[in-house]
């Protein structure tokens, strides 16, 4: 029997439709797709493929960025499904007003990024990458690292911004490390669940002034663009340490690298920056190669073999209901 339907899903990251049609007939063998790659393709061809589309796969490495003429070009779209968290490379606001819902992956990759989170928070408490770095160089750095302190967690104050998803992940997993714990967001959460975490709710300022650890956990968008600039990593402890496993932009890079350079803090974790790969000569890299408390991985804090897995797993499963026209999950730009 011939399938029931045919539809065509533009693929805009650099998986290889080979890997997603399978992936697709596992979950909607009764539906005939095809799988259009257009990651790094003309910007001509992409546009002349939109026009066929019914759904978009949209791009994690966010290079391939989703415009209001990209958007205009969307007739028959059902879905914009964004294999990430973020998706400020997608102007959303248009989108909703062309009646196109996009979807991120949920909670996907939380577990993932709250791992990461603390393990940096740590690493740079314990001046771990330092201690490494001495020690593999053949320098037995004791007493220097004793001089410079060193730092339990214990007894610490946490402060999360931002206490969606992974915010609350990172509290969770904090449950037992004896830890207070603050958190800001614009939306305050249930009162149950601020017990349940044992996080309390502050201001900004409050939190950057009492906070032993800050992780950021905020979506990238006008007003938390360069949220943390000079003035923010001033009201710091000299003795905090900064990760930011969320959006490069949200931090002030310069201020930052100040703020390590002139010792405002003790140190600062960053997976994430504003421009991806950081050229060569970025001023939180000059510093790690000159042995500063400072701690940086290429975006990777939810790139583990299961949240990969589960985020493909998300992503298919509502690509699949928007083709059979049931209703997407994860949507974040239309009620």
């Amino acid at each position: 029997m011939a399938p029931s339907a045919s539809y065509v899903v533009i693929n805009m990251t650099p998986l290889p439709s080979a890997l997603i049609r399978p992936l697709l007939a596992a979950y909607a063998h009764d539906l005939s797709i095809e799988v259009v790659d257009v990651h790094g393709k003309d910007r001509g061809y992409v546009l002349s493929q939109l026009e066929r589309a019914d759904v978009v796969i949209g791009d994690y490495t966010f290079s391939m960025k989703i415009d209001r003429e990209m958007l205009d070009r969307m007739a028959r779209v059902r879905l914009i499904a964004q294999p990430s968290t973020g998706y400020d490379h997608i102007d959303v606001e248009y989108a909703a007003k062309r009646g196109i819902p996009v979807a991120n992956i949920g909670a996907a990759n939380a577990a993932s990024v709250a791992e990461h989170t603390i393990l940096l928070a740590l690493a740079l408490l314990k001046r771990l990458g330092q201690a490494h770095a001495r020690t593999a160089g053949g320098r037995w750095a004791q007493q220097e690292f004793m001089d410079l302190g060193v730092y339990e967690l214990q007894g610490k104050t946490w402060g999360i911004l931002g206490f969606g998803r992974i915010g609350r992940e990172v509290a969770k997993r904090l449950a037992g490390w004896g830890v207070r714990l603050l958190y800001y967001d614009k939306v305050r959460a249930p009162e149950e669940l601020e017990r349940q975490l044992g996080a309390a709710p502050s201001d900004l300022a409050g939190l950057l002034r009492q906070a032993d650890v800050v992780s950021v956990h905020l979506p990238l968008s006008l007003e938390t663009s360069r949220l943390l600039g000079e003035r923010e990593l001033r009201m710091m402890k000299p003795t905090a340490v900064l990760v930011n496993t969320s959006r490069g932009e949200i931090v002030d890079e310069q201020a930052l690298a100040r703020a390590l350079e002139q010792r405002w803090i003790l140190g600062a974790a960053v997976d994430v920056f504003s421009s991806e790969p950081p050229p060569s000569d970025h001023p939180l890299i000059r510093l790690a190669a000159m042995g500063a408390n400072v701690l940086l991985t290429p975006h990777i804090a939810g790139a583990t073999a299961e949240a990969r897995q589960r985020i493909i797993q998300v992503t298919v499963e509502n690509v699949v209901r928007a083709l059979k026209g049931e209703r997407p999950l994860n949507v974040v730009n239309l009620s």
